[in-house]
């Protein structure tokens, strides 16, 4: 570095970049030289954020030889090593102990004269050792555990400065002969270079060099260029400061040595010289240390120290202490300390230790209601930048407004009182507060919309603060400060120990209203602890500190004796943060007012519970918690209807997809503010760029209290800006809703609106699905049960439009129709005609042509034109064909063909033509009797014989011939007895007479045989053919009737009774017509076989198989598709098989194509009783279910009597005890198939029995699986049905479930 200026010693400065600390080679590549600057573009920028001082750490009690020359932070212990021209010396600021002291002139290394010069001082963290070097050329080290010292290197021309890499594996010296050495951690040297070059002149340079001593880069010279220099940590630039014609500016340049940026110092151009420039630990914050250039009247200057933060290239002076003119309290030596980015040490000429520390804070008005502005204060220099982000958002470094105060300002605080929210009070460095009012300010917003400028004319109130000694000793002395009411404020100073602090309730003087003081000693209170922050809630009023261990305690200020008392929940116990927290909030957490905090390390607490551990920012506003996440997530949760453990779940849960509560937000972004009563939010970007996002939950709340408040206006602006679907309108409450519909469109009053509301109506509940609701809010059930939402609202809506202004809302009331579920288009085209032959008269009211286009914009052309055709109004059909694209050669023919016809043919024409075959059919049955075969074919090809048969007269050919088809077209579908029916009524006996014995309806056939009449052997040959169908039929009681009473053969009738174990019937028979030998034939032999019949002997032993084998554990039971392969198969074959050939089944194409023995096989194989196969446990229900059953159907008590009747009484002793054997079987194993504590929707009943059809048992099935599958069931239940008495068999009574156990056949 060179210049002709005097130069009293070269600035050298290493980048503390963590590449740089680990790259040891010259070839640094390119991607390692530009991380740097993408790790600080990731970090967190300021400019919405103050610097607040959070505590000092004041030790005076130190009394070293001579004057502090250099001092070091050890990182490991926290003490500070401090360098005089006598000694070294090591202590603790936090009690003024000292750890180690070694004398420099007792070696010879310093004069005893006092006049040795420290030019560098290191701490030294792997060698314990501390490094210094003096002006007179030594080299020492400092042994921090033997406190011995050792000359480790000495320069003969003397040395100027010393510079350690962050790493301390470099070290760099500048010696007396304008040259730098290098050197290793041991001290061997690397390379030494000259710092000049040849040319000399009133510019400086700026060199750049590499970690092996090679010239890197080298600046174009830089008029003004000052000694100050400094790299930032980051790696990306190096500060320095310049001095030009008519400012004093900080300068950046890069490692390539180019300027990057500058910001003007706040002083005339010769007021102020920069002593040294310090970028902390994370490169957020440089402290720019200066003194004035010209002493005063004393002969002293004065000395500051102001941090400047940066974003969006634009520099903040965030704080500014001013140390006065005393040069004993002036720091002689200032540096950031390695650990805490935020902490500030300095020391004095009196060897007085000051730690500043600091953190982030956002001034935000703490407003809660729709009063409050949303301002946020941004601290700069002597002004304060006002953005008021209820009105307008401004990025920063633009804002609403700016107040402009007489000096650098360094805190900001708004009244926290209800309705007064936007006023604030700044206390500035010279001591002054100044109060800003909310008239002053809210009439200088208005101003700055059209001319943006500084607020010079706004005049606050300012106090002086008095009667506070540590204003004098301290420039940051009141540290902390808070607007309590109108005039009071309450601060925070240092206590009368290091460990303690002072509160100073601060009111106007009784003598002087501009000054504020402690009044009395009662408003001095002294707390046991520091106080690092204070909160205070606008709702309650109640102030919180924190103390510096985390500790939490409770201001009352609002009394005659402000006091400070420990912080408990509603139970007495103390609540205290595990670890100190940097933001602080209070809120009512389910009716309990709780403190949260943030700390440094993303943890959130409530109390002393930890709620979450990623959580970048937060804010409390209206009964909701917001907070961003490192997840880039930013949740909104209700504080009212969450406990402190449903918002640690709520926060640690990912959120489903109709999460109202969770929004994904940009990386890195934070919480600015929220506006009070209101859906927005505030984020900042890591770039610096604001953005608002309106937050679901925030939405949703405030639509839920408009809706409530009937506020049906703003509700429907905010959901039309922000895309929220309009029918929560009504799904939010029905009821109230539809009773207060002309409200709705009164507030609305917009045909658009009102157009709109209607076209977005759908029948999902939005308010159980896309926006669930609050679990703590009551469900309003739907006001219209069994009718469709959207035909209910709009009805509604089109009720009221119609009784307000039919004419205005003509547009509206045509949506209203077209829009319900069966849309209305023929009314709204009746309406469209009422328009045209009377058109309203009032000023602005809609034409017929204008209700035509619009119905044509809701409506396709194609669907209009054909319901226009259907009102048979042709004019009206020609208007909507001019409005479509249709071609005026295909309608305009088709239309003067339809002109030409019958009214009623030409109607009966049209709706042909539209499909509607009923209305056509109508009209088609006025146009007389030579129409008569049109109708009749046009009945058979639609199926409408019943409405054909209320069309025509019932003693009349026509409805004779219609009742003939459709006694043909029942005869197709399987209903021949109908059929008989219809045509015995209208007198065509032969064929009725057919239809009835095809369909087995024996009765009503011999009743038409004897009506036509037919001769007796006629007769007797229809009985036999009747009775044999029965008997194939198995309804062999029936089939025996015919036999007897019109066949007149008695034996027939006797062996059908016997065939069908009908003992009882049989034998009256047989004593009636004389027949006993019958008896010995027929009847006997077949109460043995019947007896001995081996189902009789299988059904225990096959229910005993199937349940205990099968039902307890699924095994195979039918080893292939085609049926079991044990003997006991027709016990349960009807089980396995009860769902074939149904209607309802849902078999696909294929299976449904194929014949009725395949599908029997298809159908089997889903409830096959298989090993693993998919219905395996509804099989096993079924086969149990159908044993039963099958038992039930066995007539045992008949046979019972009469084998006892004809003395086979071992016989019926044997049936008795198999029958008494499965009976008890079965009782013990229902109540385990199935329970008697299954729920009615569990325990279907299905449709078997003797009665029963494959068709009813399918329907049964189908119905119950719906409710089955909604139960989350895999299994089915059957439970069997008695077939005579058709109650449920269950267990409740016995195994039946009925009061006898055995039924008989009547």
């Amino acid at each position: 570095m060179r210049t002709c200026l005097p130069l009293r010693r070269a600035e050298l400065t290493f980048t503390c970049c963590p590449s740089a600390m680990r790259q040891r080679r010259d070839n640094i590549g390119r991607t390692s030289r530009l991380l740097p600057v993408l790790q600080n573009k990731s970090r967190i920028r300021s400019e919405m954020r103050n610097l607040k001082l959070l505590k000092t750490l004041r030790g005076s009690g130190l009394q070293g030889p001579g004057s502090p020359q250099r001092f070091s932070v050890r990182a490991d212990t926290g003490s500070l090593l401090v360098s005089s021209q006598y000694s070294i010396t090591e202590f603790d600021p936090r009690t003024g102990q000292v750890s180690s002291e070694a004398s420099l002139t007792a070696d010879g290394f310093l004069p005893e004269d006092g006049t040795g010069l420290v030019v560098g001082l290191q701490d030294l963290s792997e060698l314990e050792s501390a490094c210094l070097a003096t002006a007179s050329g030594d080299v020492i080290l400092f042994n921090l555990g033997t406190r011995q010292l050792e000359c480790v290197g000495s320069v003969d021309s003397g040395l100027t400065s010393m510079s350690w890499s962050p790493d301390e594996e470099l070290v760099l010296l500048t010696t007396g002969q304008e040259t730098i050495i290098m050197m290793t951690k041991d001290f061997e040297p690397i390379t030494e270079v000259g710092v000049h070059q040849d040319d000399f002149g009133e510019a400086r340079k700026v060199r750049v060099w590499n970690r092996e001593g090679v010239l890197q880069a080298t600046s174009e010279p830089i008029s003004g260029l000052e000694q100050a220099l400094c790299w930032k940590p980051s790696g990306s630039l190096i500060a320095s400061t310049q001095r030009h014609p008519n400012k004093h500016s900080v300068v950046f340049l890069e490692k390539n040595g180019l300027l990057h940026g500058d910001f003007t110092l706040p002083f005339n151009k010769d007021q102020a010289k920069v002593k040294d420039l310090l970028w902390n630990s994370d490169s957020t914050v440089l402290a720019v240390w200066l003194e004035d250039m010209t002493a005063g009247e004393d002969g002293q200057v004065h000395t500051y120290v102001q941090l400047w933060t940066v974003g969006n290239y634009h520099w903040y002076l965030k704080q500014s202490l001013n140390f006065g003119r005393d040069p004993q309290k002036a720091p002689v030596c200032v540096c950031w300390d390695a650990e805490s980015p935020l902490r500030l040490h300095m020391v004095t000429r009196t060897w007085t230790s000051i730690t500043y520390d600091w953190g982030w804070t956002t001034e935000r008005s703490p407003g809660l209601d729709d009063t409050d502005d949303a301002s946020v204060a941004v601290i700069d220099g002597s002004k304060i930048l006002v953005t008021t982000f209820r009105q307008r958002v401004v990025p920063p470094p633009m804002c609403s407004f700016e107040l402009q105060l007489k000096s650098p300002v360094n805190q900001v605080t708004f009244l926290c009182r209800p309705h007064g929210t936007n006023q604030l009070a700044a206390l500035t460095a010279d001591g002054q507060i100044s109060v800003y009012s909310q008239g002053w300010v809210c009439s200088k917003i208005k101003w700055l919309l059209s001319f943006p400028a500084e607020c010079e004319d706004i005049r606050p109130r300012t106090f002086i603060l008095i009667d506070f000694a540590l204003l004098q000793d301290d420039p940051v002395a009141l540290r902390q400060l808070l607007w309590l009411r109108d005039e009071l404020f309450v601060g925070v100073g240092s206590g009368l120990l290091p460990t303690s602090s002072t509160l100073l309730m601060l009111h106007p003087a009784e003598d002087a209203s501009d000054t504020l003081t402690v009044r009395s000693a009662k408003s001095e209170i002294e707390v046991d602890g520091v106080v690092v922050s204070m909160v205070q809630c606008c709702a309650t009023g109640t102030v919180a500190l924190q103390l510096g261990d985390g500790q939490i305690r409770r201001l009352l200020w609002d009394c005659p004796e402000p006091s400070v008392e420990k912080w408990c929940d509603s139970s007495g116990c103390r609540i205290n943060f595990p670890v100190p927290c940097v933001q602080m909030a209070l809120c009512s957490i389910s009716g309990e007012e709780h403190l949260l905090g943030l700390t440094d390390r993303s943890h959130l607490y409530a109390g002393d519970a930890e709620l979450a551990s990623n959580v970048s920012s937060f804010a409390v506003c209206n009964d909701f918690l917001l907070v961003t996440t490192h997840s880039h997530a930013c949740r909104c949760l209700h504080l009212s209807s969450l406990s402190v453990k449903g918002l640690q779940v709520a926060l640690a849960s990912d959120g489903g997809q109709n999460d109202e509560s969770l929004r994904r937000v940009e990386r890195g972004s934070r919480i600015v503010t929220v506006v009070p009563q209101d859906t927005r939010v505030i984020l900042q970007m890591p770039r610096g760029n604001l953005e608002t996002v309106h937050h679901r939950a925030l939405v949703l709340a405030q639509l839920r209290q408009w809706l409530d408040s009937l506020r049906f206006r703003e509700t429907f602006e905010c959901m039309r800006k922000l895309r929220i679907n309009l029918n929560l309108i009504y799904d939010h409450n029905p009821k109230v809703f539809l009773e207060n519909v002309k409200t709705f469109v009164t507030q609305l009053d917009s045909i658009n609106y009102i157009n709109l509301f209607l076209t977005e109506l759908k029948e999902e509940d939005t308010a159980s699905t896309m926006y669930p609701r609050p679990e703590s809010s009551c469900v309003q059930s739907q006001p219209a049960p069994g009718q469709k939402k959207v035909d209910v609202v709009c009805d509604s809506l089109r009720s009221a439009m119609e009784s307000m202004d039919p004419n205005k809302f003509c547009l509206s009331i045509l949506t209203a129709h077209v829009k319900k579920t069966v849309p209305e288009l023929e009314v709204a085209l009746q309406k469209v005609r009422k328009l045209r032959e009377n058109p309203p008269a009032a000023p602005g009211a809609v034409t017929a042509e204008e209700a035509l286009k619009y119905l044509l914009f809701l409506v396709n052309v194609n669907d209009l034109y054909e319901h226009s055709l259907g009102t048979y109004d042709f004019e009206l059909v020609l208007m909507v064909a001019e409005k479509s694209q249709k071609d005026p050669k295909e309608y305009i023919p088709f239309l003067n063909m339809l002109k030409s016809l019958e009214p009623n043919y030409q109607r009966y024409t049209i709706d042909k033509h539209l499909k509607r075959y009923r209305k056509a059919l109508h009209h088609l049955s006025k146009c007389g009797e030579e129409h008569f075969p049109e109708a009749l074919k046009l009945v058979k090809e639609q199926k409408l014989y019943s409405e054909a048969l209320r069309l025509y007269t019932a003693n009349g050919a026509q409805y004779k011939a219609l009742s003939c088809a459709y006694a043909e077209h029942l005869v197709e579908q399987q209903q021949a007895e109908q059929a008989g029916l219809l045509l015995w009524r209208c007198g065509e006996t032969i064929r009725a007479l057919q239809a009835f014995a095809s369909s087995s309806s024996w009765r009503n056939a011999i009743c038409v045989a004897q009506q036509i009449p037919l001769p007796p052997d006629q007769l007797a040959l229809l009985a036999r053919d009747l009775a044999e169908k029965l008997t194939e039929q198995r309804r062999y009681s029936e089939a025996a009737l015919l036999l007897d009473q019109y066949a007149k053969d008695c034996e027939e009738a006797i062996v059908a009774l016997v065939t069908g174990a009908v003992w009882d019937e049989a034998l009256r028979l047989i004593y009636m017509h004389n027949r006993q030998d019958i008896t010995e034939t027929n009847l006997k032999p077949a109460l043995t076989e019947g007896k001995n019949h081996s189902a009789w002997k299988r059904v225990p032993k096959t229910f005993f198989f199937i349940f205990r084998h099968n039902f307890n554990r699924t095994l195979r039971f039918l080893p292939d598709e085609d049926g079991p392969d044990c003997p006991d198969a027709e016990l349960y074959s009807e089980a396995s098989s009860v769902m074939t050939s149904s209607k309802y089944s849902q078999s696909n194409s294929r299976i449904s194509s194929r014949s009725s023995k395949n599908r029997r096989k298809a159908e089997r194989k889903k409830l096959s009783l298989k090993e693993g196969s998919p219905m395996e446990d509804r099989a096993l229900m079924h086969a149990l279910g159908e044993i039963i059953t099958t038992v039930d159907k066995m007539r045992v008590h008949n046979l019972l009597k009469a084998l006892v009747l004809f003395q086979f009484d071992k016989q019926a002793e044997k049936l008795q005890v198999v029958y008494e054997e499965a009976l008890q079987m079965m009782e013990s194993a229902v109540p385990e198939v199935w329970p008697e504590g299954l729920p009615n929707n569990q325990a279907p009943v299905t449709l078997t029995g003797p009665n029963s059809t494959a068709n009813s048992i399918m329907a049964s099935f189908q119905q119950q699986k719906p409710a089955a599958s909604q139960q989350g069931q895999s299994s089915f239940v059957l439970y069997p049905i008695c077939a005579i008495c058709k109650q449920t068999l269950r267990h409740e009574s016995n195994v039946f479930g009925c009061n006898n156990l055995v039924h008989s056949p009547e």
